[in-house]
């Protein structure tokens, strides 16, 4: 078995694609090559979503392409669909194993067995999940920052997510080895690590001793000055004024929140089983305008919950609109089986959500022009990327705030580089900047 060639497909999220990163690592000290999915490939693995009815569609796109390149290879479907789904996925013609979330690292391990001429499942009650998915700290191939996922799963249950069925309740990487993780990717030479979980902000709650998001932040911020620490999205009422300080005594914790709202009506907000409601939400946004300058803040934005009429609509509307935001992600609902909102109703019909989507989108198309129009004429830390912008072929990289920006200069000496750029103009809804140093 060793050297067969592996095509790896990921779906969703970037802590599924932390998971591959770390499965391809696995693989490839098992003795296997890493291959293009869509290449000819011994063996297709897909590492599901299943947040919504089309990620589902997907991964059977996926499947169906994989062996239409290789009829005779194995198909392992791994993921959050293969875990909620499995029967149904073993169902599927030319599937050869089934493996939830809770024995992606056993799948090395399964390539070495002969092949069954039936699907094999391999999966778990994910609900009984105590321990952290053990798995090396790795970067995704191609990048200058690297994704860290300290923790996994979730246990709020709000009523339109499948996530807890996929992915067990929230677990921890203890602090000793997030520490020693951080160090790794650094010594690699990255210059940013973006944290990221399903859900973060409950990170150490599990532990023992019990610790904290924060209490990792610290020590993190405080031993690599020079590293560039990110997060990845945090729910409203897991930011903290303790959280929102670090801000102010760390200049390297990227000036960037992404904070879910999914709604802006409270009666939706109550249905959804979140934590707050719009009133708190405003509150928290203004609070951490305040606290850090130039801070870039993401929404998520959901449309189409059971029950959500025009007056419920206009709500989110009516705030998003006052909240001065960076930019929105907006997700039409998406009915999951077996989720509490699944039994909800009345249902919002498909034109509807699909209308009310774009005018969301509309919306957040123009707060994101709005706070890239601040920034010209001001200095920002960029990190340069490996890849350089398509329509121009100048050299690009983010700010410290997670806004694109193109480089006059496209030198391959300033790659993986924070450099500081003075923002000249806005072309095409694209910041342009001059390079001040090296």
């Amino acid at each position: 078995m060793n050297m067969l060639k592996v095509g790896l497909a990921t779906l969703g999220c970037k802590v599924n694609q932390c998971d591959s990163a770390a499965l391809a690592e696995s693989l490839k000290s098992a003795g296997f090559s890493i291959t293009p999915f869509n290449a000819f490939a011994d063996v297709y693995i897909i590492n599901t979503c299943t947040v919504t009815a089309f990620a589902d569609f997907q991964a059977r796109q996926l499947i169906r392409r994989a062996l239409r390149q290789n009829p005779a290879a194995r198909v392992v479907v791994t993921g959050c669909y293969a875990q909620t789904e499995p029967r149904t996925l073993a169902g599927i013609e030319g599937v050869s194993h089934v493996v939830g979330n809770d024995h992606k690292h056993d799948i090395p391990e399964l390539l070495f067995r002969p092949v069954s001429g039936t699907p094999q499942i391999l999966a778990g009650d994910i609900l009984k999940q105590r321990c952290f998915p053990s798995a090396p700290a790795c970067g995704l191939a191609g990048r200058t920052r690297a994704f860290f996922k300290i923790q996994d799963g979730c246990s709020a249950f709000c009523s339109y997510c499948i996530v807890p069925f996929a992915r067990g309740p929230s677990r921890s990487l203890p602090l000793g080895q997030v520490l020693d993780g951080a160090r790794n990717f650094i010594a690699r030479g990255f210059r940013e690590i973006v944290l990221t979980g399903i859900h973060l902000g409950d990170y150490g709650h599990d532990l023992q001793p019990r610790t904290s998001l924060v209490r990792a932040l610290n020590a993190l911020l405080s031993n690599h000055p020079e590293t560039r620490l990110r997060l990845s999205s945090i729910e409203p009422n897991e930011i903290s004024n303790e959280l929102l300080g670090l801000f102010k005594r760390f200049p390297n914790l990227c000036p960037h929140l992404h904070i879910p709202l999914q709604s802006g009506d409270d009666g939706i907000l109550k249905s959804m089983k979140r934590r707050y409601d719009k009133a708190f939400y405003r509150a928290l946004i203004e609070n951490v305008i305040r606290t850090a300058e130039d801070i870039a803040v993401g929404i998520d934005v959901m449309v189409g919950f059971p029950g959500e009429g025009e007056k419920e609509f206009c709500s989110t509307m009516e705030l998003l609109e006052k909240i001065p935001a960076a930019y929105l992600h907006v997700f039409p609902y998406s009915e999951r089986p077996g989720t509490a909102a699944a039994k909800l109703s009345p249902k919002v019909p498909a034109t509807v959500k699909k209308a009310r989507a774009a005018a969301l989108r509309e919306l957040g198309a123009n707060k994101r022009e709005a706070f890239a129009r601040r920034f010209p004429g001001k200095v920002l830390p960029v990190l340069v990327e490996q890849t350089r912008d398509k329509t121009t072929g100048l050299a690009r990289g983010f700010s410290h705030n997670y806004l694109p920006v193109l480089l006059d200069k496209s030198t391959a000496s300033l790659v993986n580089k924070i450099v500081n750029v003075r923002i000249d103009q806005i072309r095409d809804g694209k910041l342009i900047g001059r390079v001040l140093d090296e």
